[in-house]
């Protein structure tokens, strides 16, 4: 029998060492100064381990929950938040780093990440692998977004990032006037005239210089003629003649019979 007794002790003296270790590294990681727990958060997020820098970050933000180190972790979690498919956290965590930190020096970076995740937020995962026009999509996030790059140019004109909202700004615009203009001509194809030529008003009132202003003057001109309102729909007539000559809307609109 006492030959089984040293293979016996060593395999104990293996678990228990494994035992001993992992509690060893767990309480060092534990006492990881600020600097060290931020330094593992950032490399797991440049890496992509974005699961892993969140748990960093939150780590931080309950050990340290003061300085430049705990602001600068609930910013960089946000994003954290956002490329790991996740943009209500995200919004959520911008919104408390807007409202707790509002003199942080990197507020029109926040500004600027609550903008694309705003964009994001209307895309679901299925679009993602199967595109559609997203005119057609809600506008409701994309008005969001217009508003935090409005904000973002108008309050730090020489951020650099002010250059690219002003690029997301005319997209944005773009897309919600010609959201609007689908939605008044779907108001056109249900006999719905009014409906239709108050989307169209409202695209020439909020978006001009739009791409969809044409298509926003014919609605009108075609409802109001329908609606045997003569004086509007020459004057929406007279406005895409003039601004689009030869556009074959005005011909179109001239050749309609009210019924």
């Amino acid at each position: 029998m006492k030959k089984y007794y040293l293979p016996l002790a060593l395999i104990l003296i293996s678990v228990s060492g494994c035992s001993y270790f992992s509690k060893d590294d767990e309480i060092s990681e534990n006492n990881w100064p600020v600097e060290r727990v931020y330094s593992e958060a950032k490399a797991a997020l440049n890496t992509g381990d974005y699961n892993t820098a969140l748990q960093y970050y939150s780590q931080l933000e309950t050990r340290f929950p003061f300085g430049d180190y705990a602001q600068q972790a609930l910013l960089e979690s946000a994003y954290a938040h956002y490329k790991n498919d996740d943009p209500e956290t995200a919004i959520a965590t911008l919104d408390r780093f807007m409202r707790v930190y509002p003199l942080n020096p990197n507020m029109d970076y926040a500004l600027y990440l609550h903008g694309l995740v705003n964009i994001s937020r209307d895309i679901g995962w299925m679009e993602k692998y199967i595109p559609r026009d997203e005119t057609q999509r809600d506008p409701g996030s994309a008005r969001f977004a217009l508003k935090d790059f409005t904000t973002l140019v108008n309050r730090y004109p020489k951020s650099k990032y002010s250059a690219d909202a002003v690029q997301r700004i005319v997209y944005l615009r773009n897309k919600l006037a010609q959201h609007e203009v689908n939605v008044a001509q779907y108001y056109m194809r249900r006999g719905s005239y009014l409906a239709a030529a108050n989307r169209g008003k409202y695209v020439i009132e909020n978006y001009p210089r739009t791409p969809a202003m044409p298509d926003a003057l014919l609605v009108m001109a075609k409802a109001y003629k329908v609606l045997e309102l003569y004086d509007l729909s020459d004057d929406a007539l007279r406005v895409l003649e003039l601004n689009y000559p030869g556009h074959p809307g005005v011909a179109e609109v001239r050749q309609l019979k009210v019924k």
